[in-house]
C-alpha cells in the first residue's frame, strides 16, 4: 500500500515532506554519526535507491560513513570516482550512466546511476552524500536541490571535524 502511495507522490512532493521529518530527526541531536545514519536511513526508505550513504573527508581521501545498502567501498581517494571528482569540484555531480563517467569507481556492479552532494563547512568540503541507484537516469535536478538542502542542515555538524 505504501509502494502504491509513492508512485503518485512526485519527487519534489517526497522531498518537502521527508525534509521537516529530516529537521526533526537531527534537532537537539549532536551525535554527527548519529544524525548521518538517521539522515541516510531516511532517505534510503522515502527513495529505495541501491546505495544511500555518506563518505567523510580524512586528509587526501573519503572515508566510508553511515549507509544504507549492500557493502561499500571504505576509502576513495581525492578526485577519483564520482565521489572524489565531486569533492575536487566542489559541486554536485549528477551522473546519468556510471558507465560513461571516466573513472567511475564500481563499488557494486549493480549501480546505473549516481548523485553525489558535497557538505561544506568553512568554505572546503567535509563529507559527501552518495546515492547509487539500478536505473539509469534516475537522478536530476530535483534530487540536486533538495539533498544540497538536507547536506546543508548537517554541516554545522562537521565543527568537531
Amino acid at each position: 500500500m505504501e509502494e502504491l502511495i509513492l508512485t503518485r507522490i512526485s519527487k519534489a512532493d517526497r522531498y518537502a515532506e521527508l525534509f521537516p521529518q529530516i529537521q526533526h530527526l537531527i534537532d537537539g541531536e549532536k551525535n554527527l554519526i548519529a544524525n548521518l545514519a538517521n539522515t541516510a536511513a531516511a532517505l534510503h526508505q522515502a527513495f529505495p535507491n541501491l546505495w544511500t550513504g555518506w563518505y567523510l573527508v580524512d586528509r587526501n581521501e573519503l572515508v566510508l560513513g553511515p549507509f544504507q545498502g549492500p557493502v561499500a567501498c571504505t576509502r576513495i581517494p581525492y578526485g577519483k570516482g564520482v565521489c572524489g571528482a565531486a569533492w575536487q569540484r566542489m559541486e554536485t555531480l549528477v551522473v546519468p550512466d556510471v558507465e560513461l563517467f571516466p573513472g567511475h569507481i564500481a563499488c557494486s556492479s549493480l549501480s546505473r546511476s549516481e548523485i553525489v552532494v558535497p557538505v561544506y563547512k568553512d568554505e572546503k568540503v567535509v563529507a559527501v552524500l552518495d546515492l547509487d541507484s539500478t536505473e539509469r537516469n534516475a537522478f536530476d535536478s530535483v534530487d540536486a536541490n533538495w539533498l544540497e538542502k538536507i547536506c546543508a542542515l548537517l554541516a554545522v555538524q562537521f565543527a568537531s571535524l
